[in-house]
Parts: structure tokens; C-alpha cells; sequence
């Protein structure tokens, strides 16, 4: 059995592969990896491998980027009262902490505020506004929000509240009237690079500010959040993301402040070796879990305190809510999964488009995402919320779920967000009607390819090719994530040293040589399960798609097999 579609990358022409590898002194390999980045030379190579911070941009090259630093200075000299407003995700609340803190070191007279995700919704509210005014707030500062609380921030404005707009957002036709608008998808901003975190644009705006006050470097400390939320929220680590990530991981596995230390000992791990992928799989869901199930203002509070005391009670408040989000998450997708059964008709439509009045809107985001990974189609949950169907849209890759909803622009009430990931609104007679127009759009732009779950393969690698060298010199391609995955390898007529054996719900385990090398490597594939009664050790050799990672054992450090998907062949002599 093989589960998914492999396709393997065209390699570089022999020419450049050699001249790469000649002028690296690393094997055709890992130049031929280089190479599917972009990266042709020793100077890029060198690039690649040593970010660094003199490479990042210019923060005024951003437009509206030196009315923002007047305005922030303005505040701060004159004690203005400053608000800055965030969002409930891991990018919104690291974006808060992080431009609190700074303003906070600087004197200011600075607030927080973040909307509960389920009194009040994503972003800017009329709502919030007003409970500002009421605060006494002259400048307010979103982060991670605000590119399309158009409405929201001319209310603002009436209000004598001024507004800096910090977002990284698809904007609508419309930009808010704000004092200043920084966000480099922008019409009209020139900006080099188009794919900054929230929390990116927010310490652009604190660099930014440190030149003008002759504090240049100030704002490095909070390199960490930065990288928080970069990892966190699924930005292409390239260019200045993956120096920013790569510097704030190596900030919080040499120094991290009390709230991120907690974090990490309550998820049972030690700062030192973190790497991008943990956060993502493993921090980022404490952090999120505390805006799904209730006040987000408290993963602010772990972030900003500076009392280890206090870091490890709010770190088990996030434990606590991240143990009763898996359990409403669980409950949600198996719903999910028999509303799929009995209402998707796959031969009719490409996408997912599921409502129930009760699902908590907390964990429908992430239960839309299990979707896609299983059907490999476009999804939407959602769920009722004061009379009106609320929820999140994700999509797969190559596939634009911004823009397909844009098509259906007239039947939402509101809608925002990226390729990737976007929330929307629909009233609930008029939910039969975004379905197939939803559904109408998909089947217009999408291809077959969207809808086939292919694993792409960077390179076929023997066994003998992972040498010590080679290992080392793949560890240092990290950051790993989108635009910098991690290296897909695909070997062939691989034999297994133990029949593998099923671990936690639905994971194998076991031991691969291949050709009658000596070296061995451990491996572990995840929601593999049904392969343990699909090999048969003496009867079967097998291709395997795999990752390579390094994992901790006994002080000491080993490269391990992490399985994509495994083909089994029938009838061969499996070499002893």
C-alpha cells in the first residue's frame, strides 16, 4: 500500500550541481538542494547559512513607516496615553508583548488590549473602541489587526483617538483612516519583503523608533516573540524571516525570558536545542489555547512578566486550557468527520463547507485544518455565534482561499486573512447559498493537482550517503518551514531491521538498513499505523519518503528517520 502521490524534484544540471559543490566542499546532494532554493553560489550559500542582522531591511523603506515613528514619539514625549491592540493567536499576542514592552522601557503610559475571540470577535470593534475612549487612550497601535477595520478606526478618529495600523494582512479595496498604515502588501508600499509575521511588522516599527531616539538596537531583545510568532503563524522563512526566526530561536535557547522558559519546562522540554518545528507543534498550541477558550490578555501577561513565580502559574494556566482544548478538539473533528459522511458528496464538490450551532468557535480553526489534512480539499467550519454562522476557512497548498472568498464577497459579512487561513461570517439564510457558490468558485479555479495529496521529494539518498558531514550540514538549512521545508528524501529497496510496532494511537515504529550496509537508522511514522500488518520483515523490501532529524538520547545526539509515507514491494528476496 502507498497512501499519497510521490513526486521527485528535477535535479539541477550536472554543471551547476559540481560548481556548487566544488566551491562549497559538500557532496552533489546537498548542492542539488541549494540549488531548488535559489541559492547558485558561494556568496548565497554563505547568506543562507549565516543570517545575518545587517541583512534585514531598512525599516523606513515601509511605507507610512516615518509618519508612524513621529507619531509614536509624539506620544511618548507628551505622556499620551497608548493602547495597543492585538489579536488572540500566538502572532497577535507576541505583537502586543512585544510593542508593550518596548514602549514600556521607553516610559510610555501603555496599555493592552486583546478582544475575547468569543464576546467579541476577530480585530477592531466598534465595541472596543468605545471602551478605549472610555480608558482615556489618545493613540491606539494594532498589531496583527486593523488593516480592515475600515469603519472601526474612522469611529476612532471621531472619537479624537489616532490611530498606527501595524498588519501584514491581505487588505480590502479601502484602507482604514489611520494616522499611519504599515503593512507591506499594501497598495502603493514598496517594502522589499512581502511576507512579515505580525509580530514582524510590529518590531519594524519598534526598530524603526529606536533609530529615531538614538537606540538603535533596542529593539533586538524582543527578537524572541518575533520568532514566536513567525514559526507560530506559518510566514515563509525566507529572506528577512528566516533571519529574524533563526536570531529569536537562538535568543530563547540561550536566553529565555521567565514566560517562555515556563512554557517550554511545562511542555516537558529544555531550551537549548528548540527548534522551529517544536514551536509550532508544541508551544504555539499552549499559546493559542488560552484565546480559544477564554481571555488571550493572559499568554500577554506570560510574555511580559519578569517574576519566574508568576511565569509558572500563568505557564499551567495555558497547560490546563491546551488539556481542555484537545478534548473539545477531538470531540469537534469526530462530529466533524460524520457531518462529512453524511453531507459531502466528494464527486460533486471539491470543498468542505460544515455548520453546527454548538461547535465551540475556539478549536473550529484548528479542526478545519485536520480536515484539509485528511480530505486534502479546501474547508470551512462554522459554527452560530448571536444568530450569525462564524468561523474559519483553510485551504491546500497552491490554492488561494483569500481570493475564493473574495467571490463570494456579497454573501459574507465579513471576511479577512491570507492564502492559507482566513475567518468569515455568513448569515444563516444565506448559508445554503455560500455553500455552492463557494463550491462553484472551487470548481472554476481549482486544478486537479489541488485536490491530489503528492509528496514532493527534494532527492533519492542511499543509506551511505548520510554521513556525519552530511547530517551537519542539513541541520544548518534550518530554520525549517514553508519556502525552507525540510529536505523530503525518497530511498529505495530499504529492509527492515524489526518488524515495526504501533506506539500512542497511530504511530510505527522500527529500524531501516538498505543493501547490506551496516548503518541503521531508527525511524517513526506518524498516523502510519496500518503499515504494521503491511510488512512482512522477511518477505518485503520498501521505498520510504522521509525527513531526517536530530533527536536527543542519553546526552548524545542521533539523526532519525521520520517517515512521510512508505511503498510496500510484493515478492522480492529480502537480502539478509
Amino acid at each position: 500500500m502507498q497512501t499519497k502521490s510521490w513526486k521527485v524534484k528535477e535535479a539541477a544540471d550536472d554543471k551547476s550541481a559540481l560548481a556548487l559543490s566544488d566551491s562549497l566542499n559538500v557532496s552533489s546532494i546537498v548542492a542539488n538542494l541549494l540549488l531548488q532554493r535559489g541559492i547558485t553560489n558561494f556568496y548565497e550559500a554563505k547568506s543562507f547559512f549565516r543570517p545575518s542582522l545587517e541583512s534585514l531591511h531598512d525599516p523606513f523603506l515601509m511605507n507610512g513607516m516615518q509618519e508612524a515613528t513621529q507619531r509614536v514619539i509624539r506620544a511618548l514625549t507628551t505622556n499620551e496615553k497608548i493602547c495597543v491592540y492585538g489579536d488572540y493567536d500566538v502572532d497577535g499576542t507576541c505583537s502586543a508583548a512585544l510593542m508593550y514592552l518596548f514602549l514600556k522601557e521607553l516610559g510610555a503610559n501603555v496599555e493592552t488590549y486583546i478582544p475575547n475571540r468569543i464576546t467579541e470577535g476577530y480585530g477592531v470593534s466598534i465595541t472596543s473602541i468605545d471602551i478605549l475612549k472610555e480608558r482615556g487612550i489618545n493613540l491606539l497601535i494594532t498589531v496583527d489587526c486593523g488593516i480592515t477595520a475600515v469603519e472601526e478606526i474612522t469611529h476612532a478618529k471621531k472619537l479624537g483617538i489616532e490611530t498606527i495600523v501595524c498588519d501584514h494582512h491581505q487588505p480590502k479595496d479601502i484602507l482604514p483612516d489611520a494616522y499611519a498604515v504599515l503593512d507591506p502588501i499594501k497598495p502603493g508600499c514598496t517594502y522589499p519583503f512581502k511576507h512579515l509575521s505580525g509580530a514582524g511588522v510590529a518590531f519594524k516599527l519598534a526598530v524603526a523608533v529606536g533609530e529615531r531616539i538614538g537606540k538603535k538596537d533596542m529593539a533586538l531583545k524582543y527578537l524572541d516573540l518575533v520568532a514566536l510568532a513567525g514559526a507560530a503563524d506559518i510566514v515563509p522563512l525566507l529572506d528577512e524571516n528566516r533571519i529574524l526566526v533563526k536570531e529569536g530561536i537562538d535568543l530563547i535557547n540561550t536566553n529565555p525570558r521567565p514566560g517562555i522558559l515556563a512554557l517550554i519546562k511545562g511542555a516537558r522540554m529544555e531550551p537549548g536545542n528548540l527548534s522551529a518545528g517544536q514551536i509550532v507543534f508544541t508551544i504555539a498550541p499552549r499559546i493559542n489555547a488560552v484565546g480559544r477558550l477564554g481571555d488571550a490578555i493572559r499568554a500577554v501577561e506570560l510574555f511580559t512578566t519578569d517574576n519566574p513565580k508568576k511565569a509558572l502559574e500563568l505557564a499551567q494556566v495555558l497547560e490546563d486550557e491546551n488539556i481542555e482544548r484537545r478534548k473539545i478538539d477531538e470531540m469537534t473533528f469526530s462530529h466533524a468527520m460524520q457531518l462529512v459522511d453524511s453531507e459531502i458528496d466528494f464527486d460533486a464538490n471539491l470543498g468542505i463547507v460544515l455548520h453546527y450551532e454548538d461547535w465551540h468557535p475556539g478549536v473550529i480553526g484548528i479542526v478545519a485544518s485536520r480536515l484539509v489534512e485528511k480530505f486534502h480539499r479546501p474547508a470551512v467550519m462554522l459554527t452560530t455565534i448571536d444568530g450569525v454562522a462564524k468561523g474559519s476557512a483553510r485551504s491546500v497548498p497552491g490554492f488561494n482561499i483569500y481570493e475564493a472568498l473574495q467571490n463570494c464577497d456579497d454573501l459574507l459579512l465579513q471576511f479577512g486573512g491570507h492564502e492559507a487561513a482566513a475567518g468569515l461570517a455568513v448569515e444563516l439564510e444565506k448559508l445554503d447559498e455560500f455553500k455552492q457558490r463557494f463550491n462553484a468558485v472551487l470548481k472554476q479555479n481549482m486544478t486537479s493537482e489541488n485536490i491530489i495529496h503528492e509528496i514532493n521529494i527534494d532527492a533519492k539518498l542511499s543509506f551511505s550517503e548520510i554521513s556525519p558531514k552530511f547530517l551537519r550540514v542539513l541541520d544548518q538549512f534550518a530554520p525549517f518551514g514553508p519556502g525552507n521545508m525540510r529536505p523530503v528524501f525518497l530511498s529505495e529497496n530499504v529492509s527492515l531491521v524489526y518488524p515495526p510496532r504501533i506506539v500512542g494511537s497511530n504511530h510505527i515504529v522500527t529500524s531501516f538498513k538498505q543493501n547490506g550496509n551496516d548503518k541503521v537508522f531508527d525511524a517513526i511514522g506518524f498516523n502510519l499505523g496500518a503499515f504494521a500488518t503491511h510488512i512482512d520483515k522477511e518477505k518485503n523490501l520498501v521505498d520510504i519518503v522521509y525527513t531526517i532529524e536530530s533527536i536527543q538520547k542519553d546526552g548524545k545526539t542521533y539523526p532519525q528517520i521520520r517517515l512521510k509515507d512508505i511503498h510496500v514491494k510484493e515478492n522480492v528476496i529480502v537480502e539478509k
